[in-house]
């Protein structure tokens, strides 16, 4: 083979290895965006138990705003997800040692966030009290009632027919600094704040366990929608003394 008819040969592959080059590229670039938008602004999760039904249930995925509340503060009636305080979870059972390759592709795919393995270490559920906040279950109407102003959550609650109680199990708490108070919707089905009052923590999660708030449900694709804060019900809340 002359020197000029093996030029032809080396440019085809020294373009492959620069198409190669490019790609591989393109394909870190977008791993790591992925990657970053999921630790900072953006995470998707997927909702493993009923506790949050109507609003939320069983297999729904769900994406969490990560962002946002950094700059404008939690709000009363927010649904957000957040890391175990510590005693809320059962133990996990230990599962199989899966293959290589596969924890591989499950640790690529949970990296940029497309995955969400790591679901079963949060939980789910909706913001009721704030630091400072007096919160008593319930008056002669069954609503819970924050700084002395009952709450109206007949609109969101999941409760048994005929049922307007906003909690079977009485309680009279005072948030602390830096923490809040959360119940599930689905309130005979939840264990919220209300059944570890008996931790240390006294059933109160801190912000810094919060990972961000819910807004938007992704699947299926017949429950895709926003999910609402109900910030309604809480419009008559003055702030804490």
């Amino acid at each position: 083979m002359t020197e000029s008819s093996s030029a032809p040969a080396t440019r085809r592959r020294r373009g492959f290895l620069i198409f190669l080059r490019d790609v591989l590229v393109i394909v870190l670039i977008a791993a790591l965006v992925s990657f970053v938008v999921k630790s900072f602004v953006v995470r998707s999760f997927f909702i493993p138990s009923a506790s949050m039904e109507r609003t939320l249930l069983i297999d729904d995925r769900i994406l969490v705003d990560e962002l946002t509340p950094r700059w404008t503060a939690y709000e009363r009636g927010d649904v957000v997800v957040f890391k175990d305080p510590g005693g809320w979870l059962d133990p996990q059972p230990q599962t199989p040692a899966q293959p290589p390759l596969v924890q591989a592709v499950d640790w690529v795919l949970n990296f940029v966030g497309i995955s969400a393995t790591d679901t079963q270490d949060h939980l789910v559920k909706r913001v009721i009290g704030l630091p400072g906040d007096h919160v008593v279950c319930c008056n002669a109407l069954g609503q819970i009632t924050i700084n002395g102003a009952p709450i109206d959550e007949l609109d969101y609650l999941n409760l048994p027919e005929g049922d307007t109680a906003a909690s079977d199990e009485p309680f009279d708490v005072v948030v602390p600094e830096d923490s809040v108070w959360l119940l599930g919707d689905n309130r005979d089905r939840s264990r919220d704040s209300r059944a570890h009052q008996e931790l240390p923590s006294g059933g109160f999660v801190p912000l810094s366990n919060i990972v961000g708030k819910a807004f938007l449900t992704t699947w299926p694709l017949d429950r895709l929608g926003g999910i609402d804060g109900h910030h309604q019900s809480f419009n008559g809340v003055p702030d804490p003394e």
